[in-house]
């Protein structure tokens, strides 16, 4: 849909009239005091004057200010679409940053991850509060970018910290790359809502150890789906440099003088944390800052940099990319798990070329200290 709004803008007659009375730009510029460049980027409409140089120009070139300047209407075509909010949970305000991805026909948004020293990469804004609609939060967006070829980009929800290296390794193939970031619960109910391309996850089974297969076949019939892996990973115990609590396990997280941060209910990290505490018969009360939430690995990791906790449990690249020691609990596996319809799409298969390559593994392993062997693999 394209939008028409009118917007006023300033039309100026100043070359016209000053060439009509045989002045250059230099002998207008020096009567009224101001620089060459000044009369230029009036005429050409880059610079509004003040009400002090507009009665200056009138009053050197013999008219009234009205002459000189006039008020003009422009009609400006806006390129506006009707969106559903990947993002339910978080306020869809009027001028919020969303990227956009079309799913199955569906324009999708996203809330970008907030950018520590820039302004967040983003392909549109939100124009009117979410209304919801099916049980869908949906809204209006003013794109920034051509709505064509929306449908050409991968959308991913997980919560793998090394998505931005897999994100760059599928630009260079022609793939634009919009990461959700979610938990792997939440990553798991997107897809299987249809919102997405591709869910990453990492859930334990309990009762054999196994990583993944257990949690997706509880949400998907075996042939409605593929499973493809992208790594093997630790999680562990991430703490301050030097460990100065001297932290060895999870059963030192219930002493008094040690606080945690932990992870939103639904995330692999929470669930391994909830795990441990069951075979130790810790109760969650015991543990100082167990309602105390952070939304990802990399923001869980930061708030033990910034002390203002003890210990989170995380994957170890976390630890590595910021400076902090690590005590491994387990090594799991981290899978995606796409949908059969969506397998034969260009960037689908863009996604499973880019794990095999071996400058992607290369920097994977030697950034975040991911295990890569298993990159590729189908398991279903």
């Amino acid at each position: 849909m394209v939008a028409k709004e009118k917007s006023i803008r300033v039309h100026n007659r100043l070359a016209e009239l000053r060439t009509a009375r045989g002045l250059s730009a230099a002998a207008l510029a020096t009567t009224i005091d101001v620089s060459r460049q000044t009369v230029y980027a009036i005429e050409s409409g880059d610079y509004a004057p003040n009400t002090a140089v507009a009665l200056k120009l009138a009053q050197a070139l013999g008219v009234a200010v009205e002459e000189l300047f006039q008020l003009e209407a422009r009609t400006d075509s806006r390129i506006m679409e009707q969106a559903e909010l990947l993002d339910e949970e978080h306020a869809a305000s009027p001028g919020k940053p969303v990227c956009l991805c079309r799913v199955d026909g569906r324009l999708i948004a996203t809330f970008p991850e907030a950018a520590t020293w820039s302004l967040p990469v983003a392909d549109a804004r939100i124009t009117c509060a979410a209304v919801r609609s099916d049980g869908q939060a949906k809204t209006t967006v003013e794109l920034f970018v051509p709505a064509q070829g929306l449908e050409k980009r991968l959308l991913i929800a997980g919560c793998d910290p090394g998505i931005s290296i897999l994100g760059r390794h599928l630009g260079q193939q022609g793939v634009n790359l919009v990461a959700a970031h979610r938990n792997s619960t939440k990553a798991l109910d997107l897809l299987h809502r249809g919102s997405i391309h591709v869910a990453g996850c990492h859930i334990r089974d309990e009762k054999t150890d196994e990583s993944n297969l257990a949690a997706i076949a509880r949400i998907f019939r075996k042939q409605d789906i593929a499973v493809v892996s992208l790594a093997l990973w630790e999680e562990g115990l991430v703490v301050s440099s030097g460990n100065p609590k001297q932290i060895r396990s999870v059963a030192d997280l219930g002493r008094s003088d040690v606080t945690i941060v932990n992870r939103e209910r639904g995330a692999g990290s929470r669930l391994l944390l909830d795990a441990q505490l069951r075979r130790l018969g810790i109760a969650h009360a015991r543990l100082r800052g167990y309602e105390s939430i952070a939304t990802g690995h990399l923001p869980a990791a930061r708030r033990v940099q910034a002390g203002a906790a003890d210990c989170c449990i995380a994957v170890s690249s976390v630890a590595r990319v910021l400076g902090l020691d690590f005590i491994p609990l387990v090594s799991e596996r981290y899978d995606l798990v796409v949908h059969r319809r969506h397998l034969s799409l260009p960037q689908v298969q863009a996604l499973f070329n880019t794990l095999a390559l071996a400058a992607y593994r290369r920097e994977l392993e030697h950034l975040g200290g991911y295990d890569t062997s298993v990159a590729g693999h189908r398991l279903i």
